[in-house]
């Protein structure tokens, strides 16, 4: 994987024409799936031509610059892109889904054009790459415009973009890190507790494996992307957001083991535990399209299974 400052700039236009290919097939997608919505899939067609049209553009660049062959390099490639949840698969595909997708896709895309312009030393490679950039952000201003005429007046007045950002930077890096630390340290925490039936003992485990999995999860953030394309904010704060996350969800069952009784604390613990558990399926609900039923179904089965995992170990 390349980092985008190590890209030549023929593999910047190359790159460039295979975004604009993908965007494409995208909104087709989301055509096909929202034909019941005729307005909203004509929008979708219109924007798929859209970017055929920028595709077009850069191949005759790419062509006048340097010649037919076309580099094979796609956005997983490179490093700083994020990997996108494949929505235009979704079947029935619903329509805030597809808008907010929209929008983020156009705004990571409008970067990369702004980013890539600025490296370049090509004056007319320049001017097509802030022309595009300008072009994306009106599909993002109509991805926008799109909800706020299919939602509610109140989901009208808010800021999406400062909504999305907080999304990215903070909600999405926070949640994985809750996640693993709710769920990864259940079987350590719960072997020692069977194990050893010590409530002192199964809280230094607690503790330990709270910030050993935070530390590790802080790292893992902060060096996955670097924002400077995908507006994720600065890795430091990902990370430190993710690991901090990750400490409070491994902290949370811990905590009732300070309790001498142990069969007080399990009880607490098992409590703490289902609260957990709760709480992250209302945080996908809320900000990541996810049907609260389906993200509790999820997050409980993952939950139970290294809780039982870990019951199983410390009583054996």
């Amino acid at each position: 994987m390349k980092r985008f400052a190590d890209l030549t700039a023929q593999e910047v236009l190359a790159l460039a024409i295979s975004n604009e290919d993908e965007d494409h097939r995208i909104y087709r997608s989301f055509a096909d799936a929202l034909r019941e919505y005729p307005e909203t899939a004509r929008i979708y067609d219109r924007m798929a031509e859209e970017e055929i049209g920028h595709r077009d553009m850069l191949l005759d660049l790419h062509r006048k610059k340097f010649g037919e062959f076309l580099p094979l390099i796609r956005r997983q490639d490179v490093k700083g892109f994020v990997a996108r949840r494949p929505v235009w698969l979704t079947r029935p595909l619903g329509l805030d889904a597809a808008r907010k997708f929209a929008e983020e896709m156009e705004y990571e895309t409008a970067r990369f054009y702004r980013r890539a312009a600025h490296t370049t030393q090509d004056e007319a490679t320049r001017d097509l790459l802030r022309q595009l950039a300008e072009a994306e952000d009106k599909h993002e201003n109509l991805a926008h415009e799109l909800g706020a005429k299919l939602e509610p007046e109140a989901r009208a007045a808010e800021d999406q973009t400062a909504r999305r950002m907080f999304v990215l930077q903070y909600i999405q890096p926070g949640l994985a890190g809750l996640m693993d630390g709710s769920v990864s340290t259940l079987a350590p925490l719960f072997a020692a507790a069977f194990a050893t039936h010590n409530t002192w003992s199964t809280f230094l485990v607690g503790l330990a494996a709270a910030i050993g999995a935070g530390i590790s999860m802080a790292f893992a953030e902060a060096l996955s992307d670097d924002g400077s394309l995908t507006g994720r904010g600065a890795p430091v704060v990902r990370g430190a957001v993710t690991g901090s996350m990750t400490a409070v969800g491994g902290l949370g069952h811990a905590l009732p083991y300070l309790i001498p009784n142990f069969f007080v604390a399990t009880v607490f613990a098992f409590a703490v535990v289902a609260v957990e558990l709760i709480v992250i399926a209302w945080i996908r609900t809320r900000y990541m399209d996810t049907p609260f039923l389906q993200a509790a179904f999820q997050v409980v089965v993952g939950g139970v299974l290294v809780f039982g995992a870990g019951i199983l170990i410390g009583s054996s």
